[in-house]
């Protein structure tokens, strides 16, 4: 029988017999195509490109094929030839083994994502063991179960599992790709194309419209890559806002912990922070400077990965605290919300920027990589003045225009600007789409500047009802690069805050459960490898951590350290902080010297120790 098939070099006509195989028929299509290899034909029943023939070993007959009958190719984006200098080819499609995803990734792949439901007694009319449409799993992705649950944005698997169902395919998806099928994902590039087989002389000397890229919408991105912050304590956090109890500045610090699947969405992922580690900044009342993207920087937290990664965590984004104290006592400003900004545009960017230094590994991309797992909270007053925290992530788009320099932020808080062309830069056509008052769609354009709210992804945050850190130690090790404030890591702090658990097991494998202390420790280079790892162990598998400090105590580089700590200097370089106000960047006074007499705290009337020059209840400073 003769099969047609219509495919961008026009029409064949393929003559197969009824027992021959698919495989058969795309053998014969692809010198017809001039194409190499069978394997890139992408065959479809419908030019639309929903139903894809990928049944290699079936006849004809058994895929319902008869004489006449008209099919789709095209070639699978990956296995085009290119017309490009072989220098400048790029790189083949990577498959499944070459991409290593994140383990939560792997493990959600193997689910069939399909939520369970109840029989309806008012609805169905069954039996218990039948089934029917109000009581049949419904997809992940359903828009009346997200619309019910209150659930803005989708999972990023609940996407992708919606994404796959246009090429009808379902269930588990860990398997090995589909060899003929085009990989459904793909980021957003808003970058002119290099090395244009055009015909014309490379950018910024010449374009067309094979290098240009297209107009950008921009509009809600249906899904985000995590779910739900969780923070392993209270003390995580606490931990950070102490700088700002002491000093009234501000502090960002960068989260450590993992991933792992979250119950309140369907396939959806959340980050668990165990800690958050403080690089070094300039700190002010209104914010703070951190020098992102420099060397030194980059060194600095190249260690801390190491670190962390030892103790089986990653980094997982950033916090940062915008307070200021309210007029009524124990309270802050209410200034984050719906009529004022959510993330400032300079924030946005920083977290953008972020985003791409960290982008989440998927073998459905047709890079290698989609999106980002990296997510940016902020803490802050909310309406009742109390100290609150907000999880925020910005959308793919967001993250292209970045890596583009096409937004820069501007003075109002509330808006991004559209960079200008140079000679250099390319600037596509910016437009977004918003409701007017007549209750129309409208696409308004971006330039000079559009809302923030058109990159941002809201997430949830919380604690466990029950916590369980990994960090266990109860008496913390001095933060990091806190110098300005009186507090400084030196080996004398270390044997101050370890000489009582030198000799006892039990107790040392509680100290060393502590972030800070562990990246100090590991950077002074004196305990090697393997007592390094036995450190770390005493993190990961905190059943045996009795059994592993004692492994720890009789190494000799364990030895070394305690000898080490002997001859350390008992000078204690961490006084006592003096309030907000010492620093040569803070404008607040400094505190009178201290009365022979109590005193009484003026945010919430505890009686304090004449010594004391922050309270003991409130932690706040004495003025």
């Amino acid at each position: 029988m003769i099969i047609r098939v219509r495919s961008p070099e026009g029409m064949h006509r393929v003559e197969v017999g009824l027992s021959d195989s698919l495989r058969v028929l795309l053998e014969k299509l692809a010198p017809l195509m001039k194409v190499p290899a069978a394997d890139a034909i992408v065959l479809t029943r419908d030019a639309q490109g929903r139903e894809i023939l990928a049944e290699f070993e079936q006849s004809a007959v058994s895929l319902g094929l008869k004489h006449g009958d008209m099919l789709f190719a095209n070639v699978a984006p990956s296995a085009r030839p290119s017309e490009e200098p072989d220098s400048v080819k790029a790189a083949p499609r990577q498959s499944a083994m070459q991409v290593k995803q994140a383990a939560v990734d792997n493990e959600l792949e193997k689910e069939d994502g399909l939520i369970k439901r109840k029989r309806d007694a008012k609805m169905c009319k069954h039996g218990a063991n039948a089934m029917c449409e109000y009581c049949m799993p419904i997809e992940p992705y359903d828009a009346g179960y997200l619309e019910e649950h209150g659930i803005k944005h989708m999972s990023f698997h609940a996407y992708l599992r919606k994404t796959l169902a246009e090429h009808k395919i379902g269930g588990d998806i860990s398997g090995a790709l589909p060899v003929n099928m085009p990989l459904p994902l793909e980021e957003p590039e808003y970058r002119v194309k290099q090395h244009c087989v055009g015909g014309h002389a490379p950018w910024p000397a010449g374009i067309c419209s094979k290098c240009q890229p297209s107009a950008i919408t921009l509009q809600r991105q249906p899904f985000r890559m995590v779910d739900n912050v969780e923070f392993a304590s209270a003390d995580v956090v606490d931990t950070l806002l102490s700088f700002w109890r002491m000093s009234r500045c501000q502090r960002l610090g960068f989260m450590y912990g993992r991933y792992s699947r979250s119950a309140d969405v369907p396939l959806g992922i959340k980050a668990e922070v165990e800690a958050v580690y403080e690089p070094r900044q300039a700190w002010e009342e209104d914010g703070v400077r951190v020098r992102v993207g420099t060397d030194e920087l980059d060194a600095e937290m190249a260690h801390v990965d190491a670190v962390a990664a030892r103790c089986g965590m990653e980094v997982v984004g950033m916090i940062f605290t915008d307070l200021t104290p309210a007029e009524e006592p124990n309270k802050v400003l209410y200034r984050r919300h719906a009529d004022s900004y959510f993330l400032t545009s300079l924030e946005c960017r920083l977290a953008a920027f972020m985003q791409a230094k960290y982008p989440n590994a998927c073998r459905w991309a047709r890079n290698g990589h989609f999106g980002s797992k990296f997510i940016t909270c902020c803490v802050s007053g909310n309406q009742d003045g109390d100290i609150d925290i907000t999880a925020w992530q910005l959308s793919n788009s967001a993250m292209a225009m970045q890596r583009a320099d096409l937004m820069v932020p501007s003075s109002v808080p509330s808006k991004m600007c559209v960079q200008k062309p140079t000679d250099t830069r390319y600037v596509p056509d910016v437009f977004y789409r918003y409701t007017n008052e007549y209750n129309l769609p409208v696409t308004a354009n971006a330039k000079p500047a559009f809302p923030v709210e058109y990159l941002l992804l809201t997430l949830t945050q919380g604690s466990p009802l029950t916590p369980n850190p990994a960090f266990r130690s109860t008496t913390p090790f001095v933060i990091e690069n806190r110098e300005h404030v009186h507090t400084v890591q030196t080996l004398g702090a270390l044997k101050r805050h370890i000489s009582s658990a030198l000799q006892d097991p039990e107790r040392l494998s509680v100290v060393l459960a502590d972030f800070h202390l562990l990246v100090y420790l590991l950077g002074q280079g004196i305990l090697g490898d393997a007592e390094a790892e036995l450190v770390c162990r005493i993190v990961r598998e905190p059943m045996e951590a009795v059994q592993l400090a004692q492994e720890l105590m009789a190494s000799g580089g364990w030895q070394t350290l305690v000898l080490m700590l002997n001859e350390a200097s008992d000078g204690d370089l961490n006084a006592q902080p003096p309030s907000a106000g010492t620093s040569s960047t803070s404008t607040t006074q400094a505190p009178p010297p201290p009365s022979a007499t109590p005193w009484a705290c003026r945010h919430c009337t505890f009686e304090n120790s004449a010594s004391a020059t922050s309270c003991e209840m409130c932690a706040l400073p004495r003025d």
